[in-house]
């Protein structure tokens, strides 16, 4: 169930309610998110607190005032929000919350933080992002940076996609694809910036943030287990004092980044969601591509016995960068052909690309995304995803494979629909 926001959602409700369905928007959820966490943190017997700032602008445009609507309910919880002048400013004053607990007289066990804003304001923020995840977070407290995109420059100056920007600070980087993953994404988040030391992006799109969907609140009761075979330094990943610049560069480069791989990879961050039992063909998608992917399958007519038999698989990445290695080389066992699903520039590809390089030229599937294996351009740089283009693209794909003629048929007929 899914349709635009609507004004009739029970306030007191979507805040208060602990368990069973609830009818909430991608901006509520993104709201309901510290109260979930700080509840989680009091049942652990944790004194925590949470403090939001950032800079308004579509697609978190509402973001600043469903804040406001929702006070009585943060601050019952102990979290403050604080907009600010602008990004830079807000990225500043979360860093401080991490130093929380550095001297005596702390009254809080740690302080988490929610930054927002825009793509091209996490691009500004830059220089405050590198600095304050060299840094790091503290043990009881990390750093979930939700960032607004607008692939197709919807209400932007120009189209963007932050992702870069967040590899570039060595910032590791979540993608919900539904409302339904936001808050358990962004308790993932912080989980995964408290192990690591690393700040934690999340990056949502108008296409699901301002839509609504009953959301099950079960699944916030779900546990996050830390990776049972990666090794810490005594010295430990968080945020110290006095820290010099070397000794930051060597906890993030060394140890810090593959912290968060290691995380998210024990906690199910990427998950198989379609497995043939002789795969041949295989589809990587993140995010809303994901779903552009589900909704071009079901409207292709491609169920589970037409995937069997085809041979075709479906991988979902919850954390885009840096991809986990271990998931993608498991799928790619055995394929014919990896089909990458991704907005904009390669993110996933380039990745998937490198995990795989050095296997044997006679196991190594192909690898088609925006350039196909001949390196002709395939999937568009410049424009958002259309299920129809999607649909297109796998069908493109599965004709030029040896799969049985009535399904051939099938897709061709179906993709006249499309067209």
């Amino acid at each position: 169930m899914s349709s635009r926001i609507r004004a009739d959602v029970s306030l007191q409700d979507v805040y208060k309610q602990t368990a069973g369905p609830v009818l909430m928007s991608g901006i509520q959820a993104l709201v309901r998110l510290p109260m979930v966490q700080i509840r989680r943190d009091r049942a652990a017997g944790l004194n925590t607190g949470g403090f939001i700032s950032g800079y308004r602008g579509s697609p978190l445009g509402g973001y600043d005032t469903a804040l406001g609507r929702a006070k009585k309910y943060l601050e019952a919880h102990d979290v403050r929000v604080q907009p600010a002048i602008n990004e830079d400013l807000a990225a500043t004053a979360i860093w401080g919350t991490q130093q929380v607990g550095l001297w005596p007289g702390a009254s809080k066990d740690g302080v988490f933080g929610i930054w927002y804003g825009k793509g091209p304001g996490v691009d500004r923020t830059g220089d405050v992002l590198i600095h304050a995840n060299a840094a790091g977070t503290a043990k009881h407290g990390g750093v979930l940076c939700l960032a607004g995109d607008d692939h197709g420059a919807k209400s932007s100056s120009i189209p963007h996609q932050s992702d870069h920007a967040f590899m570039s600070a060595v910032i590791p980087v979540l993608y919900p694809s539904s409302v339904h993953e936001f808050v358990r994404m962004g308790l993932l988040g912080l989980a995964m910036s408290r192990y690591s030391g690393c700040w934690v992006a999340m990056k949502v799109l108008s296409d699901t943030v301002e839509s609504t969907a009953v959301v099950d609140l079960d699944q916030e009761q779900c546990s996050f287990i830390e990776p049972p075979n990666f090794v810490i330094p005594d010295s430990g990943l968080h945020i110290r004092w006095p820290d010099d610049r070397w000794s930051q560069d060597h906890r993030l480069q060394t140890y810090k980044a593959y912290a968060a791989i290691e995380f998210g990879s024990v906690n199910g961050v990427d998950r198989l969601i379609i497995d043939s039992q002789r795969p041949r063909f295989g589809i990587v998608a993140s995010g809303k591509a994901f779903e552009d992917v589900r909704e071009a399958l079901d409207q292709l007519g491609i169920d589970r016995e037409t995937a069997e038999a085809i041979g075709l698989s479906l991988f979902k990445v919850g954390m885009p960068w840096p991809l986990a290695p271990h998931g993608i080389r498991a799928f790619s066992e055995g394929l014919e052909e990896v089909l990458i699903i991704e907005e904009r520039r390669e993110i996933l590809e380039n990745q998937i690309k490198q995990h795989l390089f050095n296997w044997r030229t006679d196991v190594r599937p192909r690898i088609v995304g925006k350039f196909d294996e001949h390196d002709v351009p395939f999937l568009p740089l410049d424009r958002q995803l259309s299920e129809a283009l999607v649909a297109q693209a796998i069908v493109a794909r599965l004709l030029r494979m040896d799969i049985p003629g009535d399904i051939k048929e099938r897709l061709k007929a179906r993709l006249e629909w499309f067209v």
